[in-house]
């Protein structure tokens, strides 16, 4: 999984970019408000390695995605996500489409920290920071759905909206369980909606209260969803609920705990390099713990998208 040299963006642009600049993007209400002595932190880690430090607060939607942009166009080295879940998936949004794209480092501050998880990047944001001074580099497949990438998971049907319902506080004081928690309370007392999901030539329509399309294998803070899937290996997970009772969904909460999902007599498990999914009802979608768009959507893996600065 490892790769030390070279750029995953266009290599005639990454040979003109040989600035030795970092930029990292915070978000100043994560960390429960010890983002800026992490800053200071991060700061002091990078330039050790010579890099020019430019720190750049985000104030509102899509400031990271700008600030990303501007990295890229600027042929910054690196790129620092420093936030939770949410501010990566913003600043990931930057690297669409760009002829240069920096290597990304991760110091998660949010509740779930799922693609980090998955990296095996430390959890503890001094730890984190430090894995910054790493050479070691993973590339790291990322999804397109529609016209924006996702690191992680595309959920549609009830629990999309469940996720969305859960607080600040609830996340503060409960992590993942409060997903959990949501998740299945609304499955218990589910609405299944009419969908059509085609993927790599095969389509399966029915009822479902739930589908989810995952990356990596950790999703909502668990790791046993997809216990198969890697950062690297060009598939999507595809998960399709069946229309649960509550004796089914418990079991299936079971299954999801013990790594045995897929095996789930009410869920049909696939991989897909590309999924499109349809309903004939409004289906709202939740992509990495974010509201998305209502159905349809169209997924399709780009492998390879990103180069992570991971643990040695």
């Amino acid at each position: 999984m490892a790769d030390t040299t070279g750029n995953a963006g266009d290599s005639s642009a990454a040979t003109r970019c040989h600035n030795k600049k970092a930029m990292v993007i915070l978000n100043p209400s994560s960390g429960k408000e010890k983002a800026a002595d992490y800053a200071r932190d991060i700061e002091s880690v990078l330039r050790s390695k010579g890099f020019e430090v430019d720190l750049r607060e985000t104030a509102g939607e899509l400031d990271a995605t700008r600030f990303c942009e501007s990295a890229c166009e600027e042929c910054y080295e690196l790129v620092v996500s420093m936030g939770g879940d949410g501010t990566l998936h913003e600043t990931i949004n930057g690297l669409m489409s760009q002829a240069h794209r920096p290597k990304l480092g991760v110091v998660p501050l949010g509740t779930v920290n799922d693609f980090a998880r998955a990296l095996g990047i430390p959890l503890e944001p001094e730890k984190a920071i430090r894995t910054l001074a790493s050479s070691r580099v993973a590339k790291v497949d990322m999804g397109r759905m529609n016209d924006w990438l996702f690191s992680n998971v595309v959920a549609a049907g009830s629990i999309a909206e469940a996720v969305a319902a859960v607080t600040s506080e609830e996340k503060s004081r409960l992590g993942a369980f409060a997903y959990l928690k949501e998740g299945l309370k609304e499955l218990i007392g589910r609405r299944s909606y009419p969908m059509e999901i085609s993927y790599d030539g095969q389509t399966w329509e029915g009822d479902s209260p739930l589908f989810v399309a995952a990356l990596t294998n950790s999703v909502g803070g668990f790791e046993n969803l997809a216990p198969d899937a890697s950062v690297d290996d060009g598939l999507i997970h595809g998960f399709i609920f069946k229309d649960l009772g509550v004796f089914s969904t418990l079991t299936a909460g079971l299954s999801l705990w013990f790594g045995s999902l897929k095996d789930h007599k009410d869920v049909i498990y696939f991989t897909a390099k590309e999924i499109s999914i349809r309903s004939s009802e409004t289906v709202r979608t939740n992509v990495d713990g974010e509201e998305g768009p209502n159905l349809p959507i169209h997924l399709r893996i780009l492998p390879g998208h990103v180069q992570v600065i991971v643990p040695e």
